[in-house]
């Protein structure tokens, strides 16, 4: 073993990406096992290696993690991304899991029945423009700093961070009514760490050929 963490998920972003984004804006290298059948996810199992029977796993530290938001706190805290005391993680968390909320509608989206995805979409960007991008709009204008919780890279950054390039991907002006958000992208965008995970080559996922799609849920279901 290199020591670096090694990821076992399906070559798409799901529910691995955040993971990926958080070790990535750590400057954490990492190897990916790819799963390309459902009887590689099946081995997993077998082997013992899943306790809840399902992947994101992650191999960190001696320890084969599962379950997203265990291993993204994990990560966080390991690597100094998880706020100086309670009162910075508890803000940390509530905004990470109100992300939580709008990642799995966007994450859904990719999935979803050629005849369903404009309804969809319109779907998730009224959610995203009403109820979740306000309120980060607001919360860097009240604390007035360039993160979202005291004045340093936390995990709840690099989510909205991920959560508004994703939105954008479906629809490039999802940002044209938050220019406080469109100045906190510009500026996340330019970490050193995550704008190398930003360039072509990176372990950042693409969004998923429909092609593709047959493939990836005959691995899940």
């Amino acid at each position: 073993m290199s020591g670096k963490p090694v990821l076992h998920y399906a070559n798409i972003r799901g529910r691995m990406e955040p993971i990926r984004w958080l070790l990535a804006a750590a400057g954490v290298e990492f190897e990916e096992r790819i799963l390309k059948t459902k009887d590689d996810l099946q081995k997993l199992r077998t082997d013992g290696c899943l306790l809840f029977q399902q992947v994101p796993m992650v191999e960190i530290d001696g320890m084969k993690m599962v379950q997203t938001r265990a291993i993204l706190n994990y990560i966080a805290g390991k690597y100094n991304l998880y706020g100086k005391d309670l009162k910075e993680r508890a803000l940390i968390d509530m905004y990470v899991e109100g992300l939580a909320d709008l990642f799995e509608l966007i994450m859904y989206h990719e999935f979803k029945p050629a005849n369903e995805k404009e309804k969809d979409l319109a779907n998730i960007m009224d959610k995203a423009t009403n109820r979740y991008l306000p309120v980060f709009e607001k919360v860097l204008k009240d604390h007035g700093h360039d993160f979202l919780v005291g004045n340093k890279l936390s995990k709840a950054d690099v989510s909205l961070l991920e959560n508004i390039l994703w939105l954008e991907e479906l629809k490039p002006d999802a940002l044209a009514k938050f220019p406080l958000l469109q100045s906190f992208k510009a500026r996340m965008s330019n970490i050193p760490s995550i704008k190398k995970f930003l360039q072509p080559g990176s372990a950042k996922k693409p969004l998923i050929q429909e092609k593709d799609i047959p493939s990836v849920i005959a691995i899940f279901h």
